[in-house]
């Protein structure tokens, strides 16, 4: 399994200021996990990296194996239904449980990057509109108290 921490130090900053608040984050943390993974899913429907930019097209041959059948990364669902997020009082992590989602992330030699997760992988950052969804659900957190 592929594992990378988020260094994001205005995501930090808030979390730090709901850690003196409250002890057990898990609420916070829950909601977060389940906006991502709607996220994740939503990218498979738009075709759309988490920057906002689409992906790029299938190449010929592969239109042509792939039979009419599901769209650019969606043949049988393995990937999508891959999608999972783990919880706990202190962290949130969401992924995918097939390896190969590594090579969508990132690319390949032969595969061009069509990004689930980052939206700047080489600096593994997070899209502007996840950061900002992430620390929406921190403030609400904080404004109920």
């Amino acid at each position: 399994m592929l594992s990378i921490n988020i260094d994001d130090r205005e995501v930090l900053a808030a979390l730090k200021t709901l850690r003196r608040r409250v002890s057990d984050l898990s609420p916070v943390m829950r909601a977060i996990g389940a906006d991502m993974e709607r996220r994740m899913q939503e990218r498979f429907e738009t075709e759309t990296d988490p920057a906002g930019r689409k992906w790029s097209p299938l190449k010929p041959a592969t239109l042509a194996a792939k039979q009419g059948r599901g769209s650019i990364l969606y043949h049988y669902g393995a990937l999508m239904d891959s999608r999972t997020w783990q919880a706990d009082a202190s962290s949130v992590r969401w992924g995918f449980g097939q390896p190969y989602a590594a090579y969508h992330e990132f690319g390949a030699k032969k595969l061009p990057r069509r990004g689930l997760l980052f939206g700047d992988a080489d600096r593994l950052e997070l899209a502007d509109a996840d950061r900002s969804l992430i620390l929406e659900a921190i403030r609400a957190y904080l404004a109920d108290g």
